[in-house]
């Protein structure tokens, strides 16, 4: 949930510019998600550490006088530790964002608490600041755009990273990458950027 003071205006315009010159972290850690299904695969990903964004990110927005605070409170109404990441100029305006970090219960297991808390952290202050810290891992899930594009095709997007070509494995037979189903055109560069964009 996002809260924020009665006005943003200088904050944005701050912010603004901080985002100008913000760049993403170097993702230099690797992590596996096992799935929750017996046959499933894992999915590896890179990720940068919580260390490595918060040194750019609180170099360039210091330079623009926006301070970032990150504080956690007992949620006793739904049981969970929560995490407020705030965003505080000089004027004395705000932005905030508040983050579930785990079950209370989880306090009495330090090390899963604090890996989750280490997680909300690195999620919510990179979300507010607007940086990328890891791979998207979303994209292969992806359904198609639902308007169409004109003398485009695009095919079914479901295991392919960024909504790359749909070619066969290795283990399937033939040689080499073959059309799918789905018709999957290459686009001229501009027609390129014009989808990108859209």
């Amino acid at each position: 949930m996002q809260r924020s003071s009665e006005t943003i205006g200088t904050i944005a315009a701050a912010l603004a510019k901080a985002q100008a010159q913000l760049v993403n972290p170097e993702k230099s850690l690797v992590g596996t998600i096992r799935s929750d299904q017996p046959s499933g695969s894992e999915r590896s990903f890179r990720y940068a550490p919580l260390s490595s964004g918060l040194d750019i990110v609180r170099k360039t927005l210091s330079q623009h006088e926006i301070a970032t605070v990150q504080i956690t409170s007992i949620d006793d109404s739904v049981g969970i530790v929560r995490l407020s990441t705030v965003l505080a100029h000089a004027s004395g305006e705000w932005i905030a964002s508040d983050w579930p970090v785990c079950p209370i219960t989880d306090t009495a297991i330090p090390h899963r608490m604090g890996a989750a808390l280490t997680y909300a952290r690195r999620y919510a202050l990179f979300t507010l600041v607007g940086i990328a810290g890891e791979d998207d891992l979303d994209a292969p899930d992806l359904l198609a755009p639902t308007t169409p594009t004109p003398k485009t095709e695009i095919g079914k997007t479901k295991d392919r990273l960024n909504g790359g070509p749909n070619y066969p494995s290795r283990g399937q037979s033939g040689s080499g990458p073959k059309k799918a189903a789905n018709t999957v055109r290459t686009l001229e560069a501009k027609a390129s950027a014009v989808l990108r964009d859209h």
